[in-house]
């Protein structure tokens, strides 16, 4: 097979991976971003809620999310070298770790309180919040078990259930939030609480679902829910090797911006409100290269399993590649109708003009995350993430939010408010997105030699 025919296979494949990928993430956003709009027309204060609420969820749910996140290359490698048997013994040791980990994060998030008041958050902001974590912790266990049967999936190249039905949780999200925020069918308006309530039933029915798709015959191959393993160490091992590398990863990145919207939280419920509107846009737009570093990991574990190391390595260039024209054409979009896209979100003048000038930042900040991401993606095929977490780390916590606290306050500079955290976020995935790079590169060089 020719190079040139060698690659555009191999793109097919990606896209063929990826695009489900995409769907599934987007409509995962959507959900929050459907929290954040809802929310916004009931009140300010609400969506100022809702923000605090997710600075304070995701961090937590992502060190178990992470854990889990060693379950796709896992998969992928021995459905690569065909080894069935041990994808069923992967899952199973995987459960364990998905429900221990739900009902520890659940615990936590129910007892968030004194965290707000000691950071002297606004009082009304902070007592939605933690009425949304208390609702929304009851369905954590559910969202764990659903994430690690969805990787199972993923790792198996079967990505299109999990779109579908987050696609679906998302239709039934609207409705639900609108119910619970604003009162109908005879219930009272909640307001910001009711998006906790609704995530909760949203959280039960992605897992029913899953649980569904991962049961029918095209999985007996795995034989993984006809037989019990009490737990095993060793397996368990292997996955916390691979995997708290990846919840470290994650929560340095997701630590930090949680971090920036707690701390903006002492700059007013506007401040934060504008915040939260420029990191889900950026979200939305990051959604498909974060598919992409998505598929990456899994052709290349599924042709290292292959014993295909060149192969792997084409994988994850290509992937790289194509995250920075996806992600160029994001960025173009919404630096043009920046001030129309912030319009969707609230109609309060202040937040909106303080938002479209924050997407300018987002417009650059886009492209360098979704190389890092990609980047990332790709070494996790690999295995390779204790080095990467490191440079995490050290991009996050050791230049960026520094950076950031210091420009935004007026540490022995001018306060820029938003903009200095902002100006630090950007550096931070600048430096992750060079590292990570130059790790890929050396990493997949190796594996040829």
């Amino acid at each position: 097979m020719s190079d040139k025919h060698a690659i555009t296979t191999e793109a097919r494949a990606l896209f063929q991976l990826s695009l489900p990928l995409a769907g599934a993430q987007l409509a995962q956003m959507g959900t929050s971003v459907a929290d954040a709009v809802m929310a916004g027309r009931y009140g300010s204060q609400d969506l100022a809620g809702v923000a605090l609420a997710g600075a304070m969820m995701w961090p937590i749910t992502l060190i178990v999310i992470g854990i889990l996140q060693a379950v796709t290359p896992s998969v992928a490698q021995y459905h690569g070298a065909r080894a069935y048997r041990d994808i069923g013994e992967v899952i199973r040791q995987g459960l364990y770790v998905a429900i221990t980990g739900g009902i520890v994060a659940a615990l936590l998030l129910s007892a968030v309180q004194p965290i707000f008041q000691w950071m002297q958050i606004d009082p009304g902001a902070s007592d939605i919040a933690v009425s949304y974590l208390r609702a929304t912790s009851w369905g954590i266990p559910a969202l764990m078990a659903f994430y690690c049967l969805r990787f199972l999936a993923d790792g198996m190249s079967y990505t299109r259930p999990a779109m579908i039905i987050i696609a679906t949780a998302l239709m039934l999200k609207i409705p639900l939030n609108y119910i619970l925020i604003f009162g109908g069918f005879g219930m009272d308006a909640m307001g910001g609480s009711g998006c906790g309530v609704a995530q909760a039933i949203i959280m039960w029915f992605q897992f029913t679902m899953i649980l569904l798709v991962v049961t029918r015959p095209r999985f007996n191959i795995t034989a993984w829910w006809h037989q019990f393993s009490p737990p095993d160490a060793q397996r368990i091992g292997e996955l916390l090797r691979v995997g708290v590398p990846i919840a470290g990863t994650l929560f340095a990145e997701v630590g930090m911006f949680s971090a920036v919207t707690l701390l903006l939280g002492r700059l007013g419920a506007e401040t934060v409100a504008s915040h939260n509107i420029a990191f889900n846009i950026n979200g939305v737009a990051f959604m498909i290269p974060m598919a992409l570093g998505m598929a990456a990991t899994i052709r290349v574990g599924f042709r290292l399993g292959e014993s295909d190391p060149r192969g792997a390595r084409q994988s994850a260039l290509l992937t790289v590649a194509g995250t920075v024209l996806v992600s160029s054409l994001s960025a173009l979009a919404i630096f043009v109708f920046r001030e129309e896209i912030v319009g969707l979100y609230t109609s309060d003048e202040a937040v909106a003009t303080l938002g479209a000038s924050l997407l300018m930042f987002v417009a650059f900040f886009l492209v360098m995350d979704a190389v890092q991401a990609t980047a990332l993606g790709a070494l996790r095929g690999y295995k390779d993430t204790r080095v990467p977490m490191v440079m995490a780390i050290a991009a996050y916590w050791g230049a960026g939010l520094p950076v950031g606290w210091i420009l935004g306050y007026g540490i022995g500079v001018p306060a820029q408010g938003a903009f200095g955290f902002w100006i630090g976020l950007t550096i931070a995935v600048t430096g992750a997105a060079t590292l990570l790079c130059l790790r890929l590169w050396r990493v997949s060089a190796r594996e040829t030699i």
